[in-house]
């Protein structure tokens, strides 16, 4: 379940940054649109950051060392 969370939210973000890139290609410069993608995805970032924090601090997550 933990890592169905964390996936569905990474992919969110990748989205968001290939509809960043796709505005402002098409529009250059004209509209919002690519402000906005990049904005959700910055966003769902810290959303994701704080989520893992809060899952740590309840013991939800455990943390484990690099060498185990």
């Amino acid at each position: 379940m933990k890592t169905l969370i964390a996936l569905s939210f990474l992919a969110v973000i990748v989205y968001n940054l290939g509809a960043g890139l796709y505005f402002m290609m098409t529009d250059k410069g004209n509209s919002g649109r690519m402000v906005k993608a990049l904005t959700r995805r910055i966003a769902l970032s810290i959303a994701l950051i704080l989520l893992v924090l809060l899952g740590i601090a309840t013991g939800f997550v455990q943390p484990h060392g690099v060498l185990g």
